[in-house]
């Protein structure tokens, strides 16, 4: 289509923005449904008490918190709708056009297991355990973050950063976009973990931090929620070595320092802000803001790691002075009197 463009787009930005915004509401919503257990408040699905506007849900808290987790959703699928649309129409990068209609594709997903997650309680099945009912539930909280590290993708790449980026190399190690991969997947396993811990009703197994209750770090006895309560808080010590070392990695290079200072700042920032509301959480038993806050930190926390990697892509790579040395040195001619080990080696 002639009016593709392969530029800036400040109104796709700004969209894409808008849908950024929306699901900082609709995380937040989710987290708070689930963190007071109103995830059950309509056995059917996809409507509510079979309307889009069930009677009372404005005065009942369980209700609210579900049916307004509900609307958000369904409104963020519009807004996907409108990401198609407009990639479709204008952009001229065919990885972007796809990559919108991924990101619907993926949100479809999710809300379907959304739906899952309530069918298949053992509310509605009258099981004698809710195994697939938590799988569900497991299943969309981890949803929730491939949806919106996909969101951003698309929103970086849609950016005036990422135009200028590519007209400037960098002075990096490939090794250190392997430790932001590294970063960013320990992260996502750590939240999938704290989804387990939370669905599984396990917030408060080990109800004492940093110790245990007996003052120690093991606890004396163990159960399922003790063990992925205890394994959160074991992937929490991962995860912060592995964005530690990430950070460190990356700003060892000054031109990395100069264009990346302050995202890495902002990663070191809601580290520190997530082991706070996770410690809060505990110490508050488990109040439902903090809690949910917790939750809403850490997808902040993976998403920016998530995109702080991506534009360590983004830029190529210029090899420093010590790497082509380095590349140089098996060039030179080798001395007349070297040993046989030497040239072997």
């Amino acid at each position: 289509m002639k009016h593709r463009t392969i530029r800036y787009d400040r109104g796709l930005f700004y969209l894409c923005l808008l849908a950024v915004f929306w699901a900082i509401g609709l995380l937040y919503a989710g987290a708070y449904t689930t963190s007071i257990q109103a995830g059950m408040a309509f056995l059917d699905w996809p409507l509510s008490n079979s309307s889009i506007n069930p009677e009372g849900w404005l005065t009942n808290e369980d209700m609210r918190a579900e049916h307004s987790h509900r609307l958000l959703g369904a409104s963020f699928g519009l807004l996907s709708i409108a990401l198609i649309v407009w990639t479709q129409l204008r952009e001229g990068r065919r990885w972007i056009r796809q990559l919108a209609v991924g990101f619907f594709a993926v949100l479809l997903a999710q809300g379907l297991l959304g739906g899952m997650r309530v069918l298949f309680d053992q509310l509605n099945t009258g099981a004698d355990h809710n195994l697939a009912g938590q799988t569900f539930c497991v299943l969309h909280a981890s949803g929730a973050q491939i949806t919106v590290c996909v969101l951003a993708t698309l929103t970086f790449a849609t950016s005036h950063f990422w135009f200028k980026a590519g007209n400037t190399s960098l002075t990096l190690s490939p090794s250190t976009r392997t430790f932001g991969l590294i970063a960013t997947l320990t992260l996502f396993i750590q939240i999938v973990l704290g989804a387990v811990m939370r669905h599984a009703q396990a917030g408060m197994a080990i109800p004492t931090f940093p110790l245990t209750p007996e003052g120690s770090l093991l606890p004396a006895l163990w159960s399922f929620p003790v063990t992925v309560h205890w394994l959160h808080r074991l992937g929490a010590v991962f995860a912060t070595v592995a964005i530690l070392l990430f950070i460190g990695k990356l700003l060892s290079f000054p031109d990395a320092r100069r264009r990346f200072s302050m995202l890495a700042m902002a990663v070191v920032i809601l580290l520190g802000l997530q082991i706070f509301l996770g410690a809060a959480t505990i110490w508050t038993q488990k109040n439902p803001a903090i809690a949910s806050t917790h939750m809403l930190v850490g997808a902040f926390l993976l998403t920016t790691t998530w995109v702080l990697t991506l534009a360590t892509y983004r830029f190529p790579i210029r090899k420093s002075r010590s790497d082509e040395t380095t590349q140089a040195q098996p060039n030179k001619p080798i001395p007349s009197n070297a040993s046989v080990h030497t040239i072997a080696h």
